[in-house]
């Protein structure tokens, strides 16, 4: 220690002593310096009135941050989305209201005549036409779809991954329209399709294929064929490799490991796809217009006719209403289905 050091101790009389005294040889013991002694605590009446050289500061309290409530934050965010379901909810209630009310009066008047319309044999064909060409292109996509999903949940490469998710994309990014139009070009008498079947001599003159079910349900199908593949190969992306290898083990072949393990654990997404894709047919426009003309009426092609040439605005909004809940039911069923199928994987597990 430097003995010119400005720090010092107390004596035991309260008198301020220098460290350069405390280091001064003593007698006797050479030139060994002694360390600073530490004074016992002092007990006289001097020594209570001493006050500390440095007071202690306390800490600065700590105010809370003044910011939104995570439940706050959560419907600040949903805040456009709400917006969005409840435009979309009033419309919903202007077409009700409509569908009770009479052509010419209706905001002012009320009549049941227009929902038992749709009790003649013309209409009950078009609904049954309508679900029966949905339900039959819903099992027809997820059918094709399931093959698709599975090879897309099985790929390591994310380069390869992405190349299947754009061409399975592909349909949505397109115009429905246009997408039509390609359909008349490759199903026409003169198309693409009977063109090829007639140079390989599989027929002698072209087969009719537009303006009919048939031409209607193709372009249905791959109108919607993405809708079905995205939800399959999420369900089968969450199929543990573990359960394939362990059905391996035990002998089971390829083809019997994707029947018994990874179709019945992906059947929820089978089922989400199905009736995505039922929702959305069941509701197409343009598909059956273009393709099936008037011989395929629909029940979205008779809501168009009965605006359009007949501004009969009531029985529209009560064909329309029908189908809404129609739709929802089925949707509502499958979607009972579901849950109760995820809940019976959750158990075996």
């Amino acid at each position: 220690m430097d003995v010119n050091d400005d720090e010092g101790c107390l004596n035991e009389r309260g008198a301020f002593t220098s460290f350069a005294s405390k280091l001064a040889p003593t007698g006797g013991r050479g030139d060994t310096p002694l360390p600073c002694a530490i004074d016992p605590p002092l007990t006289r009446p001097f020594a209570m009135e001493h006050q500390p050289l440095t007071h202690p500061v306390s800490a600065a309290p700590v105010r809370a941050a003044q910011g939104v409530s995570p439940t706050t934050r959560a419907w600040l965010f949903l805040t456009p989305s709400m917006l969005f379901l409840g435009v979309l909810i009033a419309a919903s209630l202007l077409v009700l209201r409509m569908s009770v009310g009479t052509k010419g009066a209706e905001w002012s008047g009320f009549s049941l005549a227009s929902y038992a319309q749709l009790l003649e044999p013309y209409y009950l064909k078009s609904l049954m036409l309508t679900l029966r060409l949905a339900l039959i292109s819903a099992v027809i996509a997820v059918i094709l779809a399931i093959p698709v999903a599975y090879t897309m949940s099985r790929l390591t490469s994310p380069f390869v991954r992405r190349i299947f998710l754009a061409a399975v994309l592909l349909p949505l990014l397109v115009n429905l329209l246009l997408q039509s139009y390609g359909w008349l070009v490759i199903l026409g008498p003169g198309g693409m399709l009977n063109q090829a079947l007639m140079g390989l001599g599989l027929i002698k003159r072209p087969i009719m294929l537009l303006y009919n079910q048939n031409g209607v349900l193709m372009g249905l199908v791959q109108t919607a064929f993405p809708l079905a593949v995205l939800p399959i190969a999420s369900a089968m992306r969450g199929v543990a490799r573990s359960y394939e290898e362990a059905a391996a083990t035990l002998g089971a072949s390829r083809f019997q490991v994707f029947r018994q393990v990874v179709l019945p654990m992906s059947l929820p997404g089978i089922i989400t796809g199905a009736t995505l894709v039922f929702a959305y047919n069941a509701s197409s426009f343009v598909v059956p217009l273009l393709l099936g003309g008037r011989r395929v009426p629909m029940l979205a092609v008779m809501v168009h006719d009965q605006i359009a040439p007949l501004m009969n605005w009531p029985a529209a909004s009560a064909a329309g209403v029908v189908l809404i809940v129609t739709t929802l039911a089925i949707m509502t069923l499958s979607e009972y289905i579901t849950g109760r199928r995820r809940r019976m994987l959750e158990a075996s597990q």
